[in-house]
């Protein structure tokens, strides 16, 4: 493999670490494996800590690519939790509020994701990674203050209820560039009157790249002692 002159490899990111760990680690052991001291490593869509799944790597001049691999369709499988918010609406942050959901039903809860199928508008989460005024939108959120973003036009192609046991529900949804899952979760709980948060995420596709089709860090580091 011509790191150097470009490669384009396909992870399966852990859960808890950030996209930029993941570069940073894959970048560690080429360099250690190259002895050299500098190597671009870019990826194509950032997954936040606690999903896991397909990320896209491109080395060298293969990090040229990764923009446009980064505008192609994704896929999920996204499991929901009713009756519950959090301020991140997901995980990172704990539940702050609880709320009955003893009249929704996993018909409604269908119906629901149905309404979100097409050109939509969506507000980010305020802990994302969106730009304000030069600054991350998480980095606001954390310190409390007030982050005001906009609502962003992007695609549902697809939501396909995979398992409604309420209070959770698992679904397939395929999306444009730019989709946050937990956004979904928030105005899903909206939409039913009992609130919701993203329980867990798991990218299982960037363009024709599924899951299958990765491999882990430890997988990658093993190729490369084997490769002379």
């Amino acid at each position: 493999m011509d790191f150097i002159e470009g490669e384009i490899l396909y992870f399966n990111k852990p859960l808890t670490w950030t996209s930029f760990q993941l570069v940073h680690k894959v970048r560690y052991q080429i360099c250690r494996k190259l002895n050299i001291k500098k190597l671009k490593v870019g990826h194509a869509g950032t997954l936040d800590p606690l999903a896991t799944g397909v990320m896209i790597l491109g080395t060298g001049k293969a990090t040229k690519q990764m923009e446009r691999m980064q505008q192609q369709t994704k896929e999920y499988v996204a499991t929901f939790e009713l009756g519950a918010t959090t301020a991140s609406h997901d995980l990172e942050k704990p539940i702050d509020q609880r709320f009955d959901f003893s009249h929704v039903s996993c018909e409604m809860v269908e119906k629901a994701l149905q309404g979100f199928v097409g050109t939509i508008e969506q507000v980010p989460p305020a802990f994302s990674a969106c730009k304000i005024d030069g600054q991350r939108a998480y980095e606001l959120a954390r310190k409390g203050a007030e982050v005001p973003l906009k609502a962003k036009v992007l695609v549902i192609d697809e939501i396909e209820m995979l398992r409604c046991e309420l209070p959770l529900v698992e679904a397939r949804i395929v999306c444009s560039k730019g989709t946050y899952i937990r956004s979904i979760a928030r105005d899903l709980g909206e939409v039913l009157g009992c609130g919701a948060h993203l329980t867990a995420l798991v990218r299982t596709r960037i363009g024709d790249i599924r899951l299958e089709n990765c491999m882990s860090l430890e997988a990658f580091i093993e190729k490369l002692q084997l490769n002379p």
